[in-house]
């Protein structure tokens, strides 16, 4: 599973970068945009082709989910700890109408710990980040986890196989698309790569 994850940055003609990843393979992208209101998030979705929406992961402002018909929600590190106890009633609400749910994690023991079963869970930094500054790696080795982990930070063309060796079932990029000079071309020499390397 390859998973891109939005710039937190607004990027120039976004929507346009988006429909094109999405027409050449792209099957998951996480939207994310922290300083979005709920109507920012909404008119970058409009922007976005209604036949891709199926493909799209939605980090915040939830209900927006239902309205566009998405692929699901994903629950960040920060608001799963702040549900508490409501989290497990919360994520089967979005389940029991068909959405996918999943979440972030940056700790493997409380990966292993949660009670509440997602779809699959991000776990970073597994290498150093290329989009955050000093965010260093962990090379976590998640080959004694049950659950379906991917693997963010870090990653790119050249970290793909190691990634994979560590035991991650998919991988999230971030940096390694928006951070280059050419998105299209970044997001296919990974997208390319990965159906060459062991798994």
């Amino acid at each position: 599973m390859l998973i891109v994850l939005t710039s937190e940055k607004q990027i120039a003609d976004e929507a346009a970068q988006i429909n094109l990843l999405f027409e050449n393979g792209l099957e998951r992208l996480h939207l994310r945009k922290p300083d979005f209101t709920a109507d920012g998030y909404r008119d970058l979705l409009e922007a976005i082709r209604p036949e891709f929406y199926k493909r799209i992961m939605l980090h915040e402002h939830h209900e927006l989910c239902r309205e566009f018909k998405l692929l699901g929600i994903h629950i960040q590190e920060q608001p799963r700890l702040d549900l508490g106890g409501e989290l497990g009633s919360y994520v089967d609400r979005f389940k029991n109408e068909g959405y996918k749910v999943s979440s972030s994690f940056h700790e493997k023991d409380v990966i292993r710990a949660c009670e509440v079963k997602f779809e699959y869970v991000l776990l970073s930094p597994v290498f150093s980040s290329i989009s955050k500054q000093g965010y260093k790696g962990r090379g976590f080795d998640v080959s004694d986890l049950d659950e379906f982990v991917v693997g963010m930070g870090g990653i790119n063309a050249e970290t793909l196989q190691d990634a994979f060796d560590l035991g991650f079932r998919g991988i999230g990029v971030l940096g390694g698309i928006w951070n280059s000079d050419n998105i299209l071309e970044s997001f296919l020499a990974i997208y390319q790569k990965l159906k060459t390397i062991s798994k």
